[in-house]
């Protein structure tokens, strides 16, 4: 009976102190991911490592503990600000006629670039340098072309430059460029994009 309660305890002892180093593993990882996004979000768009640990207040060495190399860092940066606009993504587009509905798209996604927009200009500085980032960002364009084909008509979707142009008026490369090259309020951006794709539709057929 002895040894059965000694080996008991021994065994509590050792899942307690297993729990202890899950959860401070799991704390440091968090605070990582944490100092990234903070980092990236008030404009350090090319944190290096150091800098992320300094942020984080954990050891350089702590943060290749977590994460193999700086690609898997961003990958799990890219899952939480994916994770923040899907639920505006996921729904679909509103409007009675596919032009209406493009104008939706615009709306919402003046949301969604918004929200990713430091995050985006991170990556795209670091995807020349990484197979792992440029493929994401293929991903991320690829996707946003067939939303945006998706709404369109036969007609104008076999119609090669205007079906490009408005996946390009609607993509996150022309609100980059208005927001952070040339500095705009969002709500000029907005009007740009607006009458970008207003001028675009205007000689297109409705159906």
């Amino acid at each position: 009976m002895t040894n059965g309660k000694a080996h008991r305890t021994e065994r509590g002892d050792h899942e307690r102190r297993s729990d202890g180093r899950f959860e401070r593993s799991r704390s440091s990882r968090a605070k990582i991911v944490a100092a990234m996004l903070d980092l990236v979000g008030n404009g350090d768009v090319n944190p290096s490592a150091a800098r992320v640990a300094e942020q984080a207040e954990v050891g350089l060495r702590s943060v290749f503990r977590h994460f193999d190399d700086m690609d898997a860092l961003y990958r799990e940066m890219g899952e939480v600000i994916e994770a923040r606009v899907r639920p505006i993504i996921a729904e679909a587009p509103v409007g009675a006629t596919w032009k209406q509905r493009l104008f939706d798209i615009a709306e919402r996604r003046a949301k969604v670039f918004e929200t990713i927009l430091p995050y985006r200009i991170s990556a795209n500085l670091k995807r020349f340098q990484s197979a792992f980032l440029m493929q994401d960002y293929r991903r991320m364009l690829s996707l946003e072309t067939a939303a945006v084909e998706a709404q369109l008509p036969a007609s104008v979707a076999e119609d090669e430059a205007a079906a490009s142009g408005l996946s390009v008026i609607l993509s996150f490369q022309t609100w980059r460029l208005l927001r952070h090259d040339q500095q705009l309020a969002v709500d000029k951006a907005q009007a740009v994009v607006h009458r970008l794709l207003h001028n675009a539709l205007a000689d297109l057929p409705e159906g």
